[in-house]
């Protein structure tokens, strides 16, 4: 499905959405998951409007959080320690530095559609995927997204980097 069209849609469908209800139950889903619980340093997003919601998960203290700081055209990982800041995109990012990428062994990643074949869309701008490219990078990806927005296929280009699951309400 055409990316541009499949953004517009799913941004319009996502405002319909109970994200809070949504939210609640793939964080319940995350805490039980094999992949979190054998995690130690895990990268989640601080959620736009009408986005899943994972905050909850930073109550979780056995476990390190980063979350992601954009630099020019690239992300940042930054250890989360309760401070944030906006910044690009008016999206609250942590006020540190960054680590290495090869530093995170779970990242959950926000989506406005994922495939059955485990293509991701974003936004389009690119930033998770030159994440993922990093060589560095080693972490699962998982795509975490409402039910309703999962489709059979997405037109995908040569920069585009499948995610390793995804996980819904």
């Amino acid at each position: 499905m055409d990316k541009n069209y499949l953004r517009k849609h799913n941004l319009a469908l996502r405002k319909n959405l109970n994200q809070s209800v949504a939210s609640d139950k793939i964080v319940s889903k995350i805490l039980l998951s094999g992949e979190f619980l054998s995690a130690e340093n895990i990268l989640i997003f601080y959620p736009l409007k009408y986005e899943i919601n994972l905050l909850k998960l930073l109550n979780c203290k056995e476990k390190s959080f980063y979350l992601p700081k954009v630099k020019g055209d690239y992300l940042q990982i930054c250890p989360y320690k309760g401070n944030l800041i906006k910044g690009a995109f008016n999206i609250m990012e942590p006020d540190g530095c960054p680590v290495n990428p090869s530093f995170i062994d779970l990242a959950y990643i926000p989506s406005l559609a994922v495939d059955k074949n485990l293509n991701r869309l974003g936004y389009g701008k690119g930033y998770y995927d030159r994440l993922f490219s990093d060589t560095s990078f080693k972490a699962g990806k998982i795509a975490v997204i409402n039910k309703e927005l999962v489709v059979d296929k997405i037109d995908v280009s040569e920069f585009d980097i499948k995610v390793d699951g995804y996980i819904t309400d």
